[in-house]
């Protein structure tokens, strides 16, 4: 299992953008996405140094919670309901945007390809240290009842 965490607010991932180099138009991802998924490129490789564990071959879960920070100008009941959850972060950045850059930025780091992932658990929620969390484990494939 590669457990690690981003620091930070979640980030999606940015739509390519086309720009002109030498006259000929070009497609880029932007800055912005590149540097964010570093950070958990690097996260990552952190996690898996220390554990001393490979790139996960096979199907795996992805289980990521994604924690956004409470908004500054709420009021301090307002901002009770966040941190217990009553209140639900129905703000940027979309789940699926944020699960992409996770995904895309694990490639040839917590396991070959995107591809490998078969199941996802994902949470969003707020806290007072906004973050992503993120858990990978390997899917042992049984076959199911009744098949040959």
């Amino acid at each position: 299992m590669i457990e690690f965490f981003v620091p930070g607010n979640p980030q999606g991932k940015g739509r390519p953008r086309v720009g002109r180099v030498g006259g000929h138009a070009r497609m880029f991802t932007p800055q912005k996405t590149v540097a964010y998924e570093s950070l958990i490129s690097l996260a990552a490789q952190q996690a898996m140094e220390q554990g001393s564990i490979q790139p996960l071959q096979g199907p795996v879960l992805l289980q990521m919670t994604m924690l956004h920070a409470v908004p500054k100008s709420w009021s301090k009941k307002k901002r009770e309901k966040a941190l217990t959850g009553y209140i639900m972060p129905t703000v940027k950045c979309d789940a699926d945007n944020c699960l992409k850059a996770v995904c895309d930025a694990l490639n040839g780091v917590a396991w070959r390809d995107d591809t490998q992932v078969v199941d996802v658990f994902l949470t969003k929620r707020y806290a007072e240290d906004p973050q992503v969390r993120v858990k990978i484990s390997p899917v042992d494939a049984e076959p199911a009842q009744g098949r040959s």
